[in-house]
């Protein structure tokens, strides 16, 4: 659909990137911050205002979608946000939503089923004028598209060009902007400017490769282009924001911060150049700080979970949940539990109890000792003849377990689990034990990362004039989970710069077994770690779901079956 220009003249034209952290299935809440937020923008002067992709109804909304039910409120809230704005007749909103389209409706070929479109839909004057349908549908990593909608070039359904002020304005979604044929068709029909809406799930290093990627095409088109991007936490998925403006030579001229909702007010000059504020970008161990925090803030805030307990232990692991825990609750949202077993060295004692104190939550302890020893009686028939070995180390997790999971039910708060990716891949850790929560919050954050991530957590602490949260001795400890006398990590796996490096080859580069021996690596730890994980992934589809934050995490990511004999 192609509305004309009834101009040839243009002005520069003000544009609002509303990028706002919406809640899946809160069509109404949604609704009404996008109407909030493109009023308030209207008053700054913006005549052009731009959504993330799936605004209205949050992404991924994944089966929600197969619902006749919610598509119909869909379409209901749209005509809402329209006829809401309808009094501002030179508001044009470009508004993110899934569109359940017949034929009629977008005058093309009747269909017998109504489709499912990701749409951007352009709404002015009480109307929705336009709509384009998304035609790249990505089908890999997180994305399940193809599964739920028709991409716009299937359903016959070519670029959307509309006059927005004299401003040739092309509408893409995503995945469209990756790809040279939606862009460079809508050039193609005298676009002036590109806009692209997006819920592009972050992971590390991503940001750079976006705005590069876009830059790119706004240089090959000679246009500018706004990338209007998704803020917040969705289960294991966030979105890290940084919407941002280029010019037409591909140049980054305005952005909004990462991880944080806010409307990015930029300008467009009929020269094709940009200008806005231009959000400093976060460093690495930064921005997967404020990764971690917002996943959270949102799994816990939008579920309603009243706060979260953590489970204690005067180890690297659960010093950094807590200080992510605490950053992103407050202090009164989170308490934690320690709970020794006679294997349970002193120092961990007094370090979980100074962590605790210096980031100021309740902090109680828990003996298991009782607990452990009435479990080896009763078990002590069945087991006579037979020497200790990881039975009896997976008991004590076990209570533990038991004990967080105790005190979630009777006072609703979360337990947040403290693996980390390097122990989810190697299944170094305990079924109903140090698995049992309700959110895993460093679940792809690999052992060496914990370390550096808890470094830099330090660093700022000390940067600002404030007590370090975790103890120097938590971090330059040997790693033990404390089960049995004198226990390292390193008793049972690699070190972990070595096991890092294989899981990162292995898992999230697919390099084969004999391409990591050429590389260097032991085949002895090779075959080892790639073993390993092979053999726990029945562990991994049990365990609770946790924050994204590399290219590939277990989860979503990583659907490989439990039962195989494949190995390479």
């Amino acid at each position: 659909m192609n509305l004309e220009s009834t101009s040839d003249a243009r002005a520069s034209l003000a544009v609002a990137v509303l990028q706002f952290n919406p809640v899946v299935g809160d069509l109404t809440g949604n609704a009404r911050a996008i109407i909030d937020l493109a009023r308030q923008a209207y008053a700054q002067g913006a005549r052009l205002v731009v959504t993330p992709e799936m605004a209205l109804c949050g992404y991924p909304p994944e089966d929600l979608l197969l619902r006749p039910a919610f598509m119909q409120a869909c379409d209901a809230a749209a005509g809402q946000i329209a006829e809401a704005l309808a009094d501002l007749p030179d508001l044009h909103l470009v508004l993110g939503h899934p569109l359940q389209a017949l034929g009629d409706d977008l005058r093309t070929r009747s269909w017998s089923v109504p489709r499912r479109l990701n749409a951007a839909s352009l709404i002015q004057g009480g109307q929705i004028r336009a709509s384009y349908a998304k035609r790249e549908l990505p089908n890999y990593q997180v994305f399940d598209e193809r599964r739920y909608f028709v991409s716009g070039r299937e359903a016959g359904l070519g670029p959307v060009v509309v006059d927005v002020a004299g401003w040739r304005v092309a509408l893409l979604v995503c995945e469209d902007a990756w790809f040279d044929e939606p862009s460079s068709a809508a050039a193609a029909m005298g676009a002036d400017v590109l806009v692209v809406l997006n819920a592009s799930p972050f992971h590390a290093g991503k940001r750079v490769e976006r705005e590069a990627r876009m830059g790119q095409r706004a240089h090959t088109l000679g246009l500018p282009l706004v990338y209007a991007h998704m803020v917040g936490g969705q289960d294991e998925v966030v979105f890290d924001g940084a919407s941002f403006a280029v010019d037409a030579t591909g140049a980054v001229k305005a952005r909004a911060g990462s991880f944080v909702a806010q409307t990015l007010l930029l300008r467009l000059a009929p020269d094709g150049s940009v200008s806005g504020a231009v959000a400093e970008p976060l460093g690495e161990e930064a921005e997967v700080w404020a990764a971690l925090v917002c996943g959270v803030r949102d799994y816990v805030g939008k579920n309603g979970f009243p706060g979260a307990i953590i489970g204690l232990s005067g180890g690297i692991d659960s010093a950094l949940v807590l200080a992510i825990a605490v950053e992103a609750l407050g202090a009164d949202k989170v308490r934690t539990v320690m709970m020794p077993s006679p294997y349970t060295a002193d120092i961990s004692w007094i370090d979980a109890r100074d962590m605790a104190d210096r980031l100021g939550v309740r902090h109680d302890e828990i003996a298991i000792a009782p607990e452990f020893d009435a479990f080896k009686a009763s078990l002590a028939p069945l087991f006579a003849g037979l020497a200790e070995d990881t039975t009896e180390e997976n008991i004590q997790a076990r209570i533990r377990g038991t004990l967080l999971m105790a005190l979630s039910n009777k006072t609703g708060a979360i337990v947040l689990t403290t693996g980390n990716k390097s122990e989810m891949a190697t299944g170094y850790c305990t079924l109903y034990g140090d698995m049992a929560g309700g959110f895993a919050v460093i679940k792809d954050v690999a052992k060496t990362l914990v370390y550096r991530l808890a470094r830099w957590r330090n660093a700022q602490a000390a940067e600002q004039g404030q007590v370090e949260p975790i103890p120097e001795r938590i971090i330059t400890r040997p790693p033990s989970a404390e089960l049995r006398p004198d226990q390292t990590d390193q008793d049972s796996l690699p070190p972990y710069e070595v096991l890092d490096a294989i899981l990162d080859g292995y898992m999230e580069h697919d390099r084969s077994i004999e391409e990591l021996v050429a590389d260097g690596f032991d085949r002895a730890d090779v075959d080892k770690v790639t073993r390993l994980i092979k053999l726990n992934e029945y562990k991994r589809r049990q365990a609770p779901v946790g924050i994204r934050i590399t290219h590939r995490a277990f989860g979503r990511d990583w659907r490989y079956p439990i039962t195989s004999r494949f190995r390479a």
